[in-house]
């Protein structure tokens, strides 16, 4: 494959990121990343129109072919990786949308979810995915249900939006476990689908796409290689969710890397063998990519909605002012006040008043407090929650790295703290992190290419480290006394 490219697409929640790469090396020949315009509504809507994603598809690879140049012939493979979670209808045999993109962080089916999670005891939902909460796509279905009946029948299909563009690609509908595990008809221990789930919703199990097995690959079709200037038939493979994808991009890295993806919502993911038992109430599990155990992708209950937040609040009035004054923010400290302690869940339910929403804390803000300190107090608190979470993996020594990745990861703050947190492992950086989703999905054809290459984050210096382990039992402090009871995000725990 010395001279051949491959091409890795990654569909995110804001935007669509593809890569070539040369197959022998992955070194990166042509890169292009399109904004993708989200809908968001005080009712909890978030939605994307399909026809944007569709256009923005077709762009983002005839940019490629334009920075690949003659090169673009010798395309050997395309991978596919997509945020999991998110919803569409779309015609079975065509392969057209009938209703926007849902995308994974909508609330307006939470009601339907609760009656829906309620119906079963809580053990029927922990046998059959390893969590203590049923798929949201299941609330989704019975929200459409009631606005969209005419949807549900035999010529139409519920897929996510890797699975739709899987299919403009190919023409064969596929799904990974882990998007069918978000939708809650994925039998985790069985490691099939399963209808007992989409009975409560009255859907036949053939309302969903089938399992992707393993790492197979299908033809590109004659209508896409026409449609993006490729060859019929170069193999297709995916599609892999964005976390599998990202994971992938690290495993040549370490043996058994926790690769970190610091997006919109801060997720952990990493490998536990087939024989160790633990839970966690927010998980998915699926099995690993690698051959071997249980893919974990650990979700944190905050992430950059809330350091978002944080810049345009307390930097702004742009992101883009916002991320040019951080240097000297934290370069003038890289922590709070000892005692200004931050608990980051904006994006949650206040736990203090029912119905209220906002669950994010500041405590010990006085007459002195700056700005700054509110900022550096942000960013510590999302350390310290991301520890929490996943602070049992690195005791039981799970894992022996942690890579870090996605938007957040250029914070060269962020890696400081979490490399005092997980000290003595080592904490990377991927280079061209935005890319990882788009490396990972082409490992299935070159190991070399797949994964990506890193840099390790510096130590900071023992006085540093010492402050940052207090400011974590602070934050523990502060957890136990206010939020413990309400387990907002429980932590992973071996059993």
């Amino acid at each position: 494959m010395a001279r051949q490219v491959l091409v890795g697409i990654d569909l995110g929640t804001t935007a669509l990121k593809a890569a070539a790469f040369e197959a022998a090396s992955g070194r990166v020949l042509g890169q292009v990343v399109k904004t993708l315009k989200v809908r968001v509504e005080p009712d909890g809507t978030r939605e994307q129109d399909i026809g944007s994603i569709d256009r923005a598809l077709r762009a983002s690879l005839a940019s490629l072919a334009r920075q690949v140049g003659r090169t673009w012939s010798k395309v050997a493979g395309v991978g596919l990786a997509a945020q999991g979670g998110s919803a569409v209808i779309a015609d079975r045999q065509s392969g057209k949308a009938l209703t926007p993109l849902i995308l994974w962080n909508d609330t307006r089916s939470l009601a339907h979810l609760g009656e829906i999670a309620a119906s079963k005891p809580r053990s029927y939902w922990r046998r059959l995915s390893w969590r203590e909460v049923p798929g949201a796509g299941l609330g989704k279905m019975r929200w459409l249900q009631q606005r969209r009946a005419e949807l549900f029948g035999d010529d139409t299909i519920y897929v996510g939006i890797g699975e739709y563009v899987y299919h403009a690609l190919t023409e064969v509908w596929r799904q990974d476990a882990c998007n069918a595990a978000q939708i809650g008809c994925y039998d985790v221990p069985n490691r099939r689908l399963v209808r007992g789930p989409l009975d409560i919703v009255g859907v036949p199990l053939s309302f969903v796409a089938p399992l992707r097995q393993g790492h197979t690959t299908e033809p590109l079709s004659a209508k896409a290689a026409k449609r993006f200037g490729l060859s019929e038939g170069v193999p297709v493979a995916g599609p892999y969710m964005d976390h599998e994808a990202g994971y992938m991009s690290a495993t040549e890295l370490s043996a058994r890397p926790m690769q970190c993806s610091l997006g919109t919502a801060w997720v952990s993911n990493f490998v536990l063998g087939e024989r160790v038992k633990w839970s966690s109430p927010f998980q998915l599990v699926m099995p690993s990519p690698m051959g071997r155990g249980w893919l974990v992708i650990q979700p944190l209950l905050t992430g950059n909605v809330s350091w978002d937040w944080g810049l345009q609040t307390l930097l702004g009035p742009t992101r883009q002012r916002a991320l040019r004054r951080l240097d000297a923010v934290f370069g003038q400290a890289l922590l709070p006040p000892e005692h200004l302690t931050c608990l980051p869940w904006l994006p949650r339910p206040n736990p203090l008043n029912e119905g209220g929403f906002g669950g994010g804390m500041m405590l010990g803000i006085s007459p002195h407090t700056s700005r700054q300190d509110l900022l550096r107090a942000l960013a510590a608190g999302l350390c310290y929650e991301f520890y929490r979470v996943v602070r049992q993996v690195h005791e039981r020594r799970a894992v022996d790295s942690v890579v870090l990745a996605g938007g957040a990861s250029k914070g060269r703050f962020f890696g400081q703290i979490l490399a005092a947190l997980f000290a003595p492992l080592h904490v990377h950086t991927l280079e061209n992190e935005y890319l990882s989703g788009s490396r990972g999905a082409i490992y299935p054809f070159s190991r070399r290419a797949g994964s990506g290459r890193a840099r390790r984050v510096r130590l900071p210096i023992r006085s540093l480290r010492t402050r940052i382990e207090r400011g974590f039992e602070a934050y523990m402090t502060a957890y136990d006394r206010l939020y413990s009871r309400f387990a907002p995000g429980g932590p992973l725990t071996f059993k």
